[in-house]
Formats: structure tokens, sequence, C-alpha cells
């Protein structure tokens, strides 16, 4: 955006070159020379204008046009530094001459870090008559910036990026990581040579006159593929290409990994069958291989540009980049929410607490589901793209985004960031080694950037009867606030599943299939669980039929009470929605204790819990007729009473499956 805002400035300077019939110089020959850079330049010759460029201030030192010029190209060519000195030069001669080469100059110091400098050049711009109120704005905006900057410069964060060797990184540039919720996979990106030139060629040939224009224009001897390497104990195997059907003769990249590593999103540009540009596609992890990759089509995919994906922990939400309309600015983060039938919703703009009239990219959604990652150069910061970090408050709403600070974020463009799952550690690519090219680095997060740190279960669901997979959904629910944190499915195929759970909170996990009773469980996580110690379980699921119990695990009474605490509501509405779904359906409500007290105290509390479940489903509308309640005190246990945690299996709430109406 501030090398566009540039351009934009210098294509108002040449018209009003063109329209010129008297320069700053007196030299004829000086203002010919002008003039032909001036063509050279609109062709991309730049050496060529250079030449007339140098000519002409040769001949009058003083030509300030010439030094603007110069300027420009310079910065075409990269060459920041020298660009910076050309309209230093303009401005020292006269800086009202062309005032906007000061907002430029100011524009080039923050790019190269040299904040103080910039600030003096967009106070002096600011000071200039019929500027305008937008790029007023702007400059105040970047002032904002350069006074952040020059801030973190005396207070830096904690930063010790380690590179993640010779496996993962190699001679060319590896970018763009992603990484599974256990750690143990790792894609990136490689910018590799072409070895199949001529087949690109041939293809070439084969393309209407559009996308041939286009493709050629992307034509070099290099491509991006993915890379794939998986983690052993602490050591990383030697990455190896993804190979077809993913990587093809196109560039592929920005991907992204589900949380149990078997499905990636990720960006294509001019792929055929896209909707436009850059695509947003996925595919899955098969028992052969990676499938084909899938366009995901309308509405995520425009016509416009759409890239970057980021997957929720529950493959439920999709987060991702795009100019298309409607957003707060160029590129804006949306997301998208999935639906029962397979499809994508209409995106949904992130909004003001995230986007800005300038750039938003690159976005990271962490396995805690509520902190996201992102890259802006909106928001202040140390220079074109920062690091910024923020937090779920709501349905769409967001925390104020922290940048991650200095030297985390540099002058340069910083963006890809990823966290692992248990939050304390981040993976970045970098050219910060000289001679090496970009690599993927690692390095710890220091405490107040962090994410709420996340655990997991992995196991398998099935039929407990023929043993064979279910795809089954689960949901993993806030006890405290009864959110739903996660949901997710089991696979079709295998029955396996992955569930992320952040720390600190009490969790209840349902389990649910068509045709089956649920299953439930709990999970206090208060404090830090690392996801070093993942929880492993396989769930089997009951067909509803006449004889079979479900023991509700999420029902909680006050000690020697039968008043249901607050807690219980998350059970106990699955419960009234399982009576709903099942219209019909007979249960037994009933309730046990352990053996601790007399057996007439055991037998009319158990009685009376039973009741209180009874009742709450009675109220919500559950017909009488379908429920039954019983309490069988201590005459039932399912383990020994001599220790605690067999007593805790004793004390519990079952229902019974009676038949239908």
């Amino acid at each position: 955006m501030k090398k566009l805002m540039f351009f934009f400035f210098i294509a108002i300077f040449f018209s009003s070159l063109q329209a010129q019939e008297q320069y700053s110089t007196s030299s004829e020959r000086a203002a010919e020379n002008l003039k032909e850079a001036l063509r050279n330049y609109r062709i991309k010759e730049y050496d060529r204008a250079l030449e007339y460029i140098t000519d002409a201030l040769d001949r009058d030192e003083a030509f300030i046009e010439a030094y603007i010029v110069r300027g420009q190209i310079y910065e075409a060519r990269g060459d920041d530094s020298l660009a910076l000195d050309s309209y230093k030069k303009a401005i020292s001669i006269d800086a009202g001459f062309f005032p906007k080469v000061l907002y430029s100059a100011g524009l080039l110091g923050l790019r190269m870090g040299q904040y103080a400098q910039a600030k003096d050049y967009f106070r002096r711009f600011i000071g200039k008559e019929d500027i305008g109120p937008i790029f007023a704005e702007k400059a105040n905006k970047h002032i904002r910036s350069c006074n952040f900057a020059l801030e973190q410069l005396k207070d830096p964060v904690p930063f010790d990026p380690r590179n993640l060797g010779d496996k993962i990184n190699s001679e060319h540039d590896e970018y763009w990581p992603s990484i599974s919720a256990d750690g143990q996979t790792l894609v990136f990106t490689r910018l590799i040579p072409r070895e199949d030139l001529d087949e690109v060629e041939r293809k070439l040939k084969q393309m209407d006159e559009g996308r041939k224009k286009f493709m050629k224009s992307l034509m070099h001897k290099r491509q991006e593929d993915f890379f794939i390497s998986h983690r052993k104990d602490t050591v990383w195997s030697k990455a190896r290409n993804l190979g077809p059907p993913i990587n093809t003769e196109y560039n592929e990249g920005a991907q992204s990994l589900s949380a149990d590593g078997k499905t990636m999103y990720f960006t294509a540009c001019n792929k055929k069958g896209g909707k436009g540009g850059c695509d947003i596609y996925y595919a899955e992890l098969k028992a052969t291989g990676w499938s084909d990759p899938v366009n995901l089509g309308a509405p995520v995919n425009t016509k416009h540009w759409e890239s970057q994906p980021s997957i929720s922990p529950d493959g439920q939400t999709l987060y991702f980049s795009s100019n298309r309309d409607k957003g707060k600015g160029k590129k804006d983060l949306w997301k998208s929410t999935g639906q029962p039938d397979g499809s994508w919703s209409e995106p949904v703009n992130l909004g003001d607490s995230i986007n800005t009239p300038e750039d938003e990219v690159a976005p990271f959604i962490h396995m805690d589901n509520k902190t996201l990652y992102f890259a802006s150069d909106g928001w202040p910061g140390m220079g074109n793209l920062d690091l910024f970090r923020t937090r779920k408050k709501g349905k769409n709403s967001w925390e104020e985004p922290k940048n991650l600070g200095y030297p985390i974020n540099t002058h340069k463009n910083e963006f890809g960031l990823i966290v692992n799952s248990q939050g304390s550690d981040a993976f970045y690519s970098s050219d910060r080694q000289k001679g090496s090219g970009k690599d993927i680095f690692r390095f710890q997060l220091y405490q107040e950037i962090r994410p709420t740190p996340s655990s997991y279960m992995k196991g398998k669901v099935y039929d407990s009867d023929t043993r064979e997979p279910l795809k089954a959904k689960f949901e993993l629910i806030s006890l405290d606030s009864g959110d739903v944190v996660m949901e997710s499915y089991s696979d079709k195929q295998s029955g396996e599943f992955l569930v992320c759970i952040p720390s600190n909170n009490n969790y209840v996990l349902n389990v649910s299939k068509k045709g089956y009773l649920f299953y439930s469980d709990n999970f206090t996580l208060k404090g830090i669980h690392e996801v070093d110690e993942p929880f492993r379980k396989d769930v089997p699921l009951d067909p509803v039929k006449e004889g079979e119990r479900i023991v509700l695990r999420n029902i909680f009474y006050a000690t020697d009470s039968f008043n249901l605490k607050s807690e219980s509501k998350v059970e106990l509405n699955k419960l009234y929605q399982f009576l709903e779904d099942n219209s019909g359906l007979k249960i037994e409500i009933s309730g046990h204790t352990d053996n601790r007290g007399s057996e007439q105290y055991n037998m009319e509390l158990s009685k009376k819990r039973a009741q209180s479940v009874y009742k709450y489903l009675i109220d919500k509308g559950i017909d009488h007729e379908r429920l039954s309640y019983a309490g069988y005190g201590e005459n039932q246990p399912v383990a020994t009473n001599e220790t605690e945690e067999g007593r805790a299996k004793n004390r519990r709430t079952e229902i019974k499956i009676l038949g239908n109406l």
C-alpha cells in the first residue's frame, strides 16, 4: 500500500511533467534527457533511463525533476537507499516544489527503519498547504507508527529465534509453515528450481490467450511446492516433496493444516477451474495418499483475490485474506463457517476491530479457537507488515490487536507466523541469516502474547456391537458458560478423531450420532495442561435398543443433596435433545450412590436425585408418559467402594432404554 501510494504521487508528477513546457532547469539538453529517461522508464528500461538522468544532472545539478524521477527509478529497481538519497536531494533544493515527495521520503524512511527521519518528513508534509484531509490523516497515522517504533526500540521484547536445521531448510527459500495439533507434522512451502520448463511451455500452448498471457508473466525458473516433515521425539525427518496431485506445475502455497493433519487448505493462482486469479483449495489425506485438490468454490472464492487460509481447530471456521468487495480496506480478514451439507457460508468480514483501510493478511487461528495472529500495515507498527495478536470477545467481536513488539517485528515485512498447541513456541520464516535465503525458525513466545495452552484428545469412535468405525459429532462444551468451544467429526472411514482442548477450563465432551446413545465425559483443566500429555480414548457408541444404558457423567449435585448444580444443564440439555430426536422413546432415570451412609438414606437420596432429572425434563416439555425414575441406592455398584475413585464411579445418574410408547 505504501509503495502504491508513492506510485500515485509520481503518476501525478509525471502527468504534470508531460504538460510542462518549462522545467526547473535552463538547460534544454538536460530537459530533453529527462524526457528520454521518462520514455525508457515507462518500458522498464531502467538502466537506460538512469543514463539519461545522470547526463541531465551532470548538465544541471539543481534539476529538481530529475532527482525525483531518479528516485522513482531506483525505487522501481528495489534500491530504497539510493531512492531516498535522490528524494532528499530534491527536498534540499526546494521542499515546496513537489510537496508529496516529503510523504514519499517518509514512507521510504519508515520502510528502512529510519524512524526519526521519517517522522520529520511526515511532519513537514503535514505543514504544507492543500495536501487534503485524507493524506493528512495518512501522514498522522505514519507518525504514530514512527512514535511506536521509537518506543519499541527502547524496550525490546524477548526473542531468540533458532533455525530448524538442514532437515527442514535448504539452499532454497522455505516459508509458510503449518503444523498439526500434536506437533508431529510440519508442512511448508519451498521455492524450488523448475525442472519441467519444456512441459510447462507445452501446456501454455494449449491455454487460451488470456490465461497464457498471465502465466507467461509468472514464468520463472522457480516454482512453489509443498514439503512435509514428521517429528519423532524432538527430531524432524528429512523434508520430502508432497508430490502430486497437490503439487503441480502451478504455484501452490500459504497452506493450513487441520488439527489432525488430515486436511489441508491452500492457495493456488490461475489454476484451471478457479474463480479468479488466486483461489482457496483443499485436499484430504486418505489411506492411499492425498486426494485431488478441490476448489472451495463460491461463496468463499470469487473473481477477486482469496488467499492465506487458516482452518480453526474444530474444522468449522475458515479464516482467510481477500480484497473482495465490501471490505474495510485493500485486503481484509474474513471468515466462513462450514455447513452440515459440506458447503461454506457467505464469508463475514472480521470488522473494524481487526481490519483497517490498509492491508490485513496471513491469519492464523490458534488451537484454543479464540486467539488470532495476523499481519497488518494498517495498525501502528515498525513499518511495512507487522505481526499482531487478538482474541475473540464474542461471536464476531475481537480485542484490539496487540503488536508483538520489536525485534519480532522490524521495518521489514513480517508475516506467516504460527504457534504450537501449547502456546509456547512460534514458527516463522525469515532471511535473517545472510546467504541462506529464507529459512524457517522457531522461537519462544513471551508470556504476554501467548494464546491459551491447548491439549488434545485422540482416539477412535466405533459401534459397540460390530466394532465398525463411525462418523460421529463431537462437541466440547464449557461447563462454566455452557458455550460450545469446539465442534468436530470423527473420520467416516477410520472413525479416528482429534479434538483440541484449551486449558484453564472445565469441559463436557459429548459424542453423538443418530441411531446411537450419546456418550459424555468431562475434563477438569483448570490451570495449565501440557499438550505433551494428551488424552487418548476410544469411544464405543451403543445402538439405541431396549435395555441399553447411558451413564450421565456430567450431572452434578451438591454434597448430600438432590439439588442439581448449574453445571448439570449442559448434560441435561443433551439428554433433552436426545429424547427430542428419538420421539416416542421411553426411558428410566436411575440414581445410584456409594456405600457411605445408611442403606435407607442412600436409597432415598438416589431416588430424589433421579426425580430432579425427571422434573427438569418434564419442565422442558418431555411427555411424562415417556419417563420414569427410580433410586437404587448402593445396591448396583459398578466399582469397588474401598477407594475414592471407585466410590466416585458408583455415585452416578443413568438412563435405561425401556422401549417405545
